[in-house]
């Protein structure tokens, strides 16, 4: 396998692998390469893997993998990374459009930050009981792209993020699909606090761009707050999420926040092997 070319970049501590696969240097099963470039400290290591490709129409497409290879229809933090990554690359100007699997995106770049347009959120249900091993729990959900169940919570510093997450995900009320589970704290009033469970990596992440907006619009409809809402991710990094709103229905969603450039380098078929 020749040397594969690829920038690290992360949004708010969210990390993933890019590379400019417009001229199809990966062309058999990238599931595969994620999984095993995102492996950390025996590859890369990444919560995931993105490809940026041409397509008619838009400025490009990309094909977002998460660190287990399963195929994931959108991701915020990636979608802002991307962007910066496209622009840099000249594959398009400070404002783009690009496809995904939740549909068009549209993004621009100011510097090292991305303002990303998020497909319009669905499915938003407030306030309902799911059964638990440790018993029921109040959750609200909502899809941003992917579905996010939100759990409210008053200490997230004590909260058992991961076995909870892990149950929430997997439970049959999300079932075949699953969840990303988002558990949520005010910091001050119109301000919020999120550390979210992801599908996919099957742990906690450092951020979670669509768990961030999933977070502040159901906090916006129980809590009858106002765009915009200031979100501080697991990592100290901060997502501004704007929007207009009309009950329990949101449009014009928009996510702001970095988009950074860790490294450069080649990915050498050692980084793959088992």
């Amino acid at each position: 396998m020749e040397m594969i070319p690829f920038t690290k970049m992360n949004g708010c501590g969210n990390d993933f692998i890019l590379i400019d696969n417009r001229s199809g240097r990966v062309a058999s099963d990238p599931a595969d390469l994620a999984r095993r470039a995102c492996r950390r400290k025996l590859s890369v290591g990444a919560d995931g893997l993105i490809l940026i490709e041409d397509a008619e129409g838009f400025d490009f497409q990309w094909q977002f993998y998460n660190s287990d290879g399963s195929r994931a229809e959108m991701c915020g933090n990636g979608a802002r990374c991307a962007a910066r990554f496209a622009r840099d690359l000249g594959i398009t100007g400070s404002q783009m459009t690009f496809q995904t699997d939740a549909g068009p995106i549209q993004a621009e770049m100011r510097g090292d930050q991305a303002k990303v347009k998020m497909t319009p959120p669905e499915d938003c249900r407030l306030d309902y009981w799911i059964d638990l091993d440790s018993g029921p729990l109040m959750i609200s959900s909502i899809n941003t792209g992917v579905p996010h169940a939100v759990v409210a919570m008053d200490d997230l510093a004590t909260a058992d993020i991961v076995p909870t997450g892990r149950a929430i995900r997997y439970h049959d009320r999300f079932a075949p699909a699953g969840t990303n589970v988002n558990f949520v704290s005010s910091l001050a009033e119109g301000a919020l606090q999120v550390r979210t469970y992801e599908r996919g990596v099957e742990d906690e992440t450092l951020a979670c761009g669509t768990g961030c907006v999933a977070s502040a619009l159901v906090t916006a409809a129980l809590r009858e707050w106002t765009s915009p809402i200031p979100v501080t991710t697991r990592s100290g990094g901060v997502l501004t999420i704007h929007f207009e709103q009309e009950g329990d229905r949101f449009r014009e969603v928009y996510m702001e926040g970095d988009a950074r450039i860790v490294y450069t380098g080649e990915l050498h078929p050692d980084a793959l092997l088992a």
